[in-house]
């Protein structure tokens, strides 16, 4: 069946009442009064050296200054850049030697979302510190299919404040199957990454995370996208490849161009849907990837397409001449394999609960050195993601497991929406909603699973698992305690432990309990 006789879909899918607008603390996107400008597009990251089998990379977190808007440049973070990061390429099968350095004033990590590496110091989740001034070097193989995978910073309970300064990249998966298929691949002409994020802007064009926190999710009137303000595309092919990737630390983006002209999805979290989805409207929640092919052929040059989320227009595309294309989408893109799960395995329970400060994980707050789940490595088991939140109409937790991708198999017992049915490491939870998933562990440590409103992780909603070997069911692993990290970032910030202001860790005070 050819796409054209495809479904469209014209919703978001997800329950409206739930949609963060609805919480009191929303901040609607507003158009800023500054010139439209071209979109950034970050450039890629060059490898140090390489052979035909293995790549030596360095990622540079940095502070900087980057001129967002006229006037005075705001003070940021990047990878290898001043703000966000050069997009970094893999290609599975090569093994990679990465050095990590921190120029930061603080100690932070190195978080690949959606890589399927190790736990829990080459996965860089709170356990991985790269100190000021400090080089380490990780090393992994890629062993996974094409996707858009991310990195950011993980250092609970800052993960928050150093996304919002700018550490988040682009990480790009790319393998012989999607080389071989007729899509979009000329980076930054036809195959884009676009970064959603939002931001306030203060006196002299400064961020200020703290005047902005919220418990639920901090958020800023104005659309920040690949870090431009007001950005415009020029697009020269009939056809674009978008890479979305919701990086805000709270926003919901529900998508739309102007026309209603059709949103095709080719793929999610962790690559490639087995088939084609045709859509006008998408919802992203934080963290999740999803990839679209765009179809200008019916316009010409100097008309204009507008994307939008809810009313607010985000991107500008500008339509130049271009040659035709006749290029089609394959009705089928993968083949989707996940393992069977053995009848008698244990199924998992996840009860996400409560929101602003009085948020937990199957009733606790993190703690670093408590292991909540174990799994062994290699077996399949299914997850049940559960929702609890009633008032208000609820809110929707974007729930994100470390260590692989998994495969959702329903909602409430209904099949998963359409455009999820490849490999996802990320899933909306609707309230009142069970979500269950399967999930097989390739590597053996400890992983967080968490909900990637970063405000809530930080809060405390947020767990950690060990995936264990039959040869080691108890092994140790020398995880980072509270008291270390309290101590290191006073040190580095020149002050007491009780004069640390961290304002996630009032989550915990209001509760009653602690990240140990």
């Amino acid at each position: 069946m050819s796409t054209e006789e495809k479904p469209v879909y014209q919703d978001y899918f997800f329950n409206e009442t739930a949609y963060d607008y609805h919480d009191g603390g929303y901040v609607p996107l507003e158009v800023y009064d500054a010139p439209r400008v071209p979109l950034t597009i970050p450039s890629l990251l060059k490898p140090d050296r390489e052979t035909d089998t293995d790549v030596w990379l360095t990622v540079h977190a940095q502070p900087g200054e980057t001129q967002i808007l006229p006037g005075a440049k705001t003070k940021t973070w990047g990878y290898n850049q001043s703000l966000l990061g050069q997009t970094i390429v893999f290609r599975s099968g090569k093994t990679y030697h990465v050095t990590l350095k921190n120029s930061l004033p603080e100690l932070t990590t190195f978080h690949w979302h959606g890589l399927d590496v190790p736990g829990p110091f080459i996965d860089g989740g709170c356990h991985a510190p790269i100190y000021p001034g400090e080089e380490k070097e990780i090393t992994f193989t890629v062993n996974q299919p094409a996707a858009t995978t991310w990195l950011h910073a993980h250092p609970c309970p800052l993960t928050g404040w150093d996304v919002w300064h700018g550490l988040a990249a682009m990480v790009y998966v790319e393998d012989d199957h999607e080389d071989s298929l007729a899509l979009p691949h000329d980076y930054g002409v036809d195959d884009l990454p676009i970064v959603l994020q939002d931001r306030r802007f203060h006196e002299d064009n400064h961020w200020d995370y703290d005047a902005d926190y919220d418990p639920d999710g901090t958020a800023g009137p104005t659309a920040l996208i690949n870090g431009t303000v007001n950005p415009s595309f020029d697009v020269t092919t009939p056809k674009l490849r978008l890479r979305f990737l919701d990086g805000s630390n709270r926003r919901e983006w529900r998508l739309h161009l102007s026309d209603d002209l059709i949103m095709t999805q080719i793929a999610s979290d962790g690559g490639l849907l087995p088939e084609p989805v045709q859509m006008t409207k998408c919802m992203l929640t934080c963290a999740e990837r999803a990839e679209f092919i765009i179809d200008f052929s019916d316009y010409k040059a100097g008309d204009q397409v507008t994307l939008y989320s809810d009313d607010t227009p985000i991107l500008i595309f500008n339509i130049n001449d271009f040659v035709t294309d006749e290029t089609t989408l394959p009705d089928k893109l993968a083949e989707i394999s996940y393992p069977d799960v053995d009848p008698n395995a244990l199924v998992h329970q996840v009860v996400l609960a409560g929101t602003d400060e009085e948020i937990t994980i199957n009733g606790l707050k993190f703690g670093m050195m408590r292991i909540d789940d174990r799994q062994e490595i290699g077996k399949t088991e299914y997850w049940d993601i559960t929702n609890t939140n009633d008032c208000c109409g609820g809110m929707i937790h974007p729930y994100h497991m470390h260590g692989g991708s998994f495969q959702i198999v329903s909602r409430n017992g209904e099949a998963p929406y359409p455009n999820e049915l490849g490999y996802k490491d990320t899933v909306a939870v609707n309230p009142g909603e069970t979500v269950r998933i399967k999930m097989k562990f390739n590597f053996a440590g400890v992983f967080m699973y968490h909900c990637h409103i970063i405000e809530h992780e930080d809060g405390g909603m947020m767990a950690q698992m060990q995936v264990y070997t039959p040869e080691e069911p108890e092994k140790k692993y020398d995880l980072m305690a509270m008291d270390t990290l309290m101590n290191a970032l006073a040190e580095e910030r020149g002050c007491t432990v009780e004069d640390l202001q961290i304002k996630s860790l009032d989550s915990y005070k209001k509760m009653g309990m602690d990240m140990c």
